[in-house]
C-alpha cells in the first residue's frame, strides 16, 4: 500500500471518528449504533458519501456538463446496446499503484454496480434520490 493512500485513509479515519461522536451526542440516539445514528438522520459514513459525490460527478460528465474539460474524461466501453446503459464505461489498466485511486478509475467500479433506474434518471436531482436508495442498500 503506498503511502499517499495510507495518510488518506488515516485521515479519513480520523474525520469519520468526528463524525461517530458527533452523532453520539445527539439527544435520543445515544443507544443506538453509529449505522443507526446515521440512518435515523439520514447520512451516509464519510466514504459513501464521497462515493456519491464521484457517481453524480460523473454523471454530470457523462451528459456533457464539463464540455470545456475535454469529452475524453471517460472512456465508454464497447458493449451491446440492448442489454446494457448507454453510459457504460470501459476500466483502464496501469502499472503505478497509484493511479488506481484517480477520480477516473475508483467510479468505474461503482458506476457498473448501479441499477438502470438509477443511470437513466432523467435529472440530476431525480438521479440523486434514486441513488441515496441504492446506496443505502450497499454494504460498507
Amino acid at each position: 500500500m503506498s503511502r499517499l493512500y495510507s495518510q488518506h485513509k488515516k485521515d479519513m479515519d480520523l474525520l469519520e471518528e468526528v463524525q461517530r461522536r458527533a452523532a453520539k451526542i445527539i439527544r435520543g440516539l445515544e443507544h443506538l449504533t453509529y449505522k443507526d445514528r446515521l440512518r435515523e438522520l439520514g447520512l451516509f459514513s464519510l466514504e459513501k458519501r464521497r462515493l456519491q459525490g464521484d457517481l453524480m460527478t460523473a454523471l454530470q460528465h457523462l451528459k456533457g456538463a464539463y464540455k470545456k474539460d475535454g469529452d475524453s474524461f471517460f472512456t465508454n466501453a464497447c458493449c451491446d446496446r440492448k442489454s446494457s446503459n448507454d453510459f457504460k464505461l470501459r476500466e483502464g489498466r496501469f502499472r503505478l499503484h497509484i493511479r488506481k485511486k484517480f477520480f477516473t478509475l475508483r467510479v468505474v467500479k461503482h458506476w457498473h454496480r448501479l441499477p438502470r433506474e438509477v443511470i437513466d434518471a432523467p435529472s440530476l436531482e431525480t438521479f440523486k434520490a434514486r441513488l441515496d436508495g441504492a446506496l443505502s442498500t450497499w454494504s460498507s
